[in-house]
């Protein structure tokens, strides 16, 4: 058996109630707290709202607080108001909890007001069967901090990058050929247009190369994942647009597919992969860091030029250890940046490579649309 809910009744109900208990009229009244008959009466008769300024007054003649008053007026109005539909929690959920906007900026997800038809897309994309379940995949490490979920937004982007990979077409991977890759990558690190041979290269080697422009907050600079245990993927978002970077980030992935991370537990997610080199990740992490570097300039090449010129150091120099590796001498300075924590050295080499990268690798964003 239900509970009925009380009747609510608007306050000049009340009101006439307490000037029939005092015995007074409405002219009475309205002379009392200096209010016009006419206000007095249309707020008896409900025909008027109580504004803040008549509770006051009604307040100090009878002696009561105007909280009082206006809680009534409030419980009447909301009283008497339509129901509020669902939807408006289900939209606030939804795009509380995901990036609706940018998706459907993206066109990943189409451009709906139905509530209904938004929240199944935002389903279908994240592969998921209600809107608090978590994406069904496992992380073997990811980020700053290993222990959280990923977000949504670094959702939306792995599963983007994924879905982008199952449509390049690679040879079959084999160890050996992405190691024999690598050895051709030194061939193309001393001028940044021959960074456009990179996709090839990879597909040659049977690791499929995507490119998906990050949304803002997700900060992911890489990605390997495996579309099964034979088909590595890379995803890059170029969004720290620097030739060090590039190098270091697709070196980091390498390694990473070489040691089969992530295959047998998801995805391998790293955020700000070129900054992060501390002692406390994990094990994988540091295996990957420590390859990235090495590749880029090996480490006592580095230590012996910081002994051997610094603080001294000079374009110069600098353009010089770049030559005697075949880099370029913005490979050097992000190594030596990191080294000595100087973030300010030599910015000018750090040359720009997204635009040489996205015309020759299956891209979302930065100016690509695929449908």
């Amino acid at each position: 058996m239900g509970i009925a809910l009380a009747e609510v009744f608007a306050p000049g109900e009340y009101l006439r109630d307490e000037l029939e208990e005092r015995g007074w009229t409405q002219e009475e009244f309205a002379e009392i707290i200096g209010k016009s008959f006419k206000q007095v009466n249309e707020l008896l008769s409900g025909r008027a709202t109580l504004t803040a300024p008549m509770a006051q007054a009604i307040a100090a003649a009878l002696d009561t607080s105007p909280e009082v008053w206006l809680g009534i007026e409030n419980a009447y109005r909301l009283a008497q108001a339509e129901p509020v539909s669902d939807d408006i929690a289900r939209r606030a959920k939804l795009r509380g909890e995901y990036p609706v906007r940018d998706l459907q900026k993206r066109g990943w997800i189409p451009k709906t007001k139905d509530v209904e038809e938004l929240e199944r897309a935002v389903l279908a994309f994240y592969q998921i069967r209600s809107i608090d379940e978590q994406t069904p995949f496992a992380c073997a490490a990811k980020r700053s901090e290993y222990a959280t979920p990923l977000t949504r937004i670094q959702e939306a982007v792995l599963l983007r990058v994924r879905e982008l990979a199952q449509h390049v077409q690679v040879a079959a991977y084999t160890e050996r050929k992405l190691r024999d890759c690598l050895e051709s990558f030194r061939l193309l690190m001393h001028e940044p247009e021959e960074i456009r041979h990179v996709p090839k290269l990879l597909a040659d080697a049977g690791v499929r190369f995507v490119i998906c422009e990050p949304f803002t907050g997700s900060k992911l600079d890489g990605i390997c994942t495996w579309l099964d245990d034979k088909s590595p993927v890379i995803g890059m978002t170029l969004r720290l647009d620097r030739i060090d970077n590039f190098w270091f980030v697709l070196r980091h992935e390498c390694e990473h597919i070489l040691r089969a991370d992530g295959r047998d537990t998801g995805f391998v997610i790293d955020d700000e992969v070129g900054a992060i080199l501390g002692a406390d990740l994990p094990e994988a992490e540091q295996a990957a860091n420590a390859a990235a570097e090495e590749f880029l300039v090996p480490r006592k090449r580095l230590e012996d030029f910081i002994n051997r010129v610094g603080p001294l150091f000079s374009k110069t120099r600098v353009v010089g250890l770049a030559l005697t590796l075949g880099v370029h001498p913005g490979v050097v300075v992000g190594q030596l940046q990191r080294k000595l924590q100087r973030w300010d050295l030599f910015r000018p080499l750090l040359v720009k490579v997204r635009h040489i990268l996205t015309p020759v690798a299956l891209t979302d964003g930065y100016g690509h649309v695929i449908v």
